[in-house]
């Protein structure tokens, strides 16, 4: 390798180390953008889910269809699979493929997705795509994509309807999460008889059963919402460090190269020296 050949490569890693630098500030301006969006609706959505789930938690389940599988219901499961659009993310989509493998039967599974990368991995091993709801704004589809799954779920197409997403933790720390729609179930630390008497301070009106439908309907769209805004925030983290760790693997790069032309300049500088040495004692000695 010659100094020449070098000096090019010098020049293109440095042309790279820019790039990545440029792309690690902007990755970090949207990351405290959307972590703050994160870190702000986090309370509202756990206020929402312990009053869902205590309010649902003294109900029968028949109230609403949306409480127990459908009649005749096919054995398939419907995956809401929500990624990002792009990709220099490291392992954030990767991982949450390999999730949704772990947990689920691609055979009956079928997938919709919010977010390209999610749509092109879940196809390339094997899930079927059903629907592609992905834009540049994610949250824009939320309702045709929710209408959608409750339609299908309805029809008894599948018996099973669940999320799959990327929980925002810190901007060091993404985990691949999934959450089941629909039929909706109660989770709830307190024993049963402490669920159903709290549950009966609630007072509903009209009736329980003219607005749990619709209640719930609202809340899991707005599940969806919350998980979109998750995905996001860890989705700029996750940039932000993989162009961090290209921006240092770079500069270690253009160190061996700078260093490995010194030597090699210093080389070729001491190759001239003991020429012009060589050929001065030949002259000397002729004489």
């Amino acid at each position: 390798m010659n100094i020449r050949n070098l000096s090019k490569k010098i020049k293109a890693v440095n042309n790279v180390k820019k790039i990545t630098q440029a792309m690690e500030m902007v990755s970090a301006i949207k990351m405290r953008k959307f972590q703050q969006t994160a870190i702000d609706a986090k309370p509202y959505q756990e206020f929402l889910d312990n009053s869902i789930n205590n309010i649902v938690g003294g109900l029968e389940k028949n109230i609403s269809k949306l409480l127990i599988p459908p009649v005749k219901s096919l054995n398939k499961t419907l995956a809401v699979l929500i990624s990002s659009n792009k990709g220099l993310c490291a392992g954030f989509n990767i991982n949450l493929i390999r999730y949704l493998s772990k947990n689920s039967d691609y055979k009956n599974t079928d997938v919709m997705t919010i977010g390209k990368k999610g749509a092109s991995l879940a196809n390339s091993i094997g899930y079927k795509i059903i629907a592609d709801f992905s834009s540049l704004d994610s949250l824009e589809n939320v309702s045709a994509l929710f209408d959608f799954a409750v339609n299908q779920y309805e029809k008894g197409l599948y018996n099973k309807v669940v999320l799959f997403y990327n929980t925002f933790e810190s901007f060091l720390r993404y985990v691949p999460t999934s959450y089941v729609l629909l039929p909706f179930s109660y989770e709830i630390k307190e024993k049963e008889t402490d669920i159903k008497h709290f549950a009966k301070t609630y007072l509903i009106e009209p009736d329980p059963q003219e607005i749990i439908h619709s209640l719930l309907l609202n809340y899991l769209e707005e599940k969806i919402r919350f998980s979109i805004i998750q995905t996001q925030a860890g989705e700029h983290s996750a940039r932000m460090i993989a162009m961090k760790n290209a921006t240092d693997n770079a500069v270690d790069v253009l160190l061996n190269l700078t260093l490995l032309k010194n030597k090699l300049r210093q080389q070729k500088i001491t190759y001239e020296l003991l020429d012009m040495i060589v050929s001065k004692e030949s002259v000397e000695f002729n004489k």
